[in-house]
């Protein structure tokens, strides 16, 4: 896991994506949310949910139709969603969820005095209720890694596919804006007073958002077996830590280029074997600069397409890294890289990498990465077919 590995996944054991799901602020489908990207549309919008007066920003990406009444966490509808036509997984599959809060929402109605699930609150129990609502049986493990507990439970599960460990494994991650993350991000000043600019030179801070994805993934092996269909499969993946700050990012990118070609070495490709990037993107100073001194780092002069998502559905925090998969397997297939929303005049060392239009390109290899809190840096590489 530390990106150490020397030599390709045996080819039998390959870990392939079999079947996603996606549900954000901008739409309750992939098929919905890839039109929107491509248009530049953005769920960005003034909070309702809760008051923002006494906050730096009023501006988030929520999903406004899920109720937020009850004793239960909004997550239950969230999930409900999430796997409405999912259908049913192998009995033997194991599950791996992502979250940094989980159902957060429920704390605020404890500390109001309002009925409230306790349970909900708590994330080793998120992996049962994964359970309870995709009809499999037993439990599993919940990866907690700041803004990359996604990103690292898909590293984990192709390791575990890639071991033999286990042969299927369910990806489920997810996170909900509620005025707890609204208010520590205000307290860190992170918040962008209008909606994110990632990569641009204005750019001034990040704006949250919602949502959860869900990723099904099986040893090659299984899957030609069962006659399934590969959307994609996880080449490589890396993660580090740059141990500079508990909240900012090493300013040489040190980490993260670390994440990186830890994730190239494993897949047994260089560096020019890539053909898009998506980024973390956050939209914040410090992040996105780390993010293009990286990248510089490995691609050196490359002017090959970087793109960031969050400008559209906001920041999903632990649940960021699983959609942008399921989004980065999408570009992949279309053989276009979604634009930056939000993005109008690029930042210092991001001219010709970046754009605000959709950049068609061809290649069968995406790198998607995620950096979060506490120095932590994760790195995935996808291939087609």
């Amino acid at each position: 896991m530390s990106g150490n590995h020397t030599s390709p996944v045996h080819c039998d054991r390959t870990p392939v994506v079999v079947r996603s799901a996606t549900v954000t602020a901008l739409s309750n489908n992939l098929d919905g949310l890839w039109e929107k990207l491509l248009c530049g549309k953005t769920a960005m919008a003034p909070i309702t949910r809760f008051k923002t007066d006494h906050y730096t920003s009023s501006v988030g990406a929520c999903i406004e139709d899920l109720p937020a009444g009850g004793p239960a966490s909004m997550i239950h509808e969230l999930i409900s969603r999430l796997f409405k036509n999912w259908g049913t997984m192998p009995a033997d599959t194991f599950i791996l969820t992502a979250s940094t809060k989980s159902g957060i929402d429920n704390l605020e109605k404890t500390l109001r005095g309002d009925p409230a699930e306790t349970r909900d609150i708590l994330l080793p129990s998120l992996p049962d209720i994964v359970s309870e609502k995709s009809g499999l049986a037993g439990g599993g493990i919940n990866i907690s890694a700041a803004c990359a507990s996604a990103t690292v439970a898909i590293a984990r599960a192709a390791a575990m596919i890639a071991s033999g460990r286990r042969e299927v494994v369910l990806v489920c991650c997810l996170d909900l804006l509620t005025e707890f993350i609204y208010s520590g991000f205000s307290a860190l000043r992170a918040l962008s007073p209008t909606p994110p600019r990632p990569f641009d030179r204005g750019r001034d801070g990040l704006s949250p958002g919602e949502g959860a994805a869900a990723l099904l993934l099986m040893s090659r092996a299984r899957a030609e077996k069962e006659k399934i269909s590969s959307l994609g499969s996880i080449a490589g993946w890396g993660i580090a830590n740059d141990a500079t700050h508990i909240t900012a990012p090493a300013r040489n990118g040190c980490g993260l280029i670390q994440a990186v070609r830890g994730a190239l070495e494993m897949s047994g490709i260089g560096a020019e074997g890539i053909s898009a990037v998506s980024a973390h993107g956050t939209g914040t100073v410090y992040n996105d600069a780390m993010e293009i001194t990286a990248f510089r780092e490995v691609f050196g002069k490359r002017n090959l397409p970087v793109f960031s998502v969050k400008g559209a559905i906001g920041h999903i925090l632990g649940a960021a890294g699983g959609i942008e998969v399921v989004l980065g397997l999408k570009t992949l297939s279309e053989q276009t890289a979604p634009p930056t929303v939000g993005l109008s005049t690029p930042m210092e060392g991001a001219e010709g990498m970046v754009s605000g239009e959709p950049v068609a390109f061809s290649g069968n290899r995406l790198l998607t990465t995620n950096s979060g809190f506490g120095g932590i840096n994760a790195a995935l590489i996808l291939e087609s077919g």
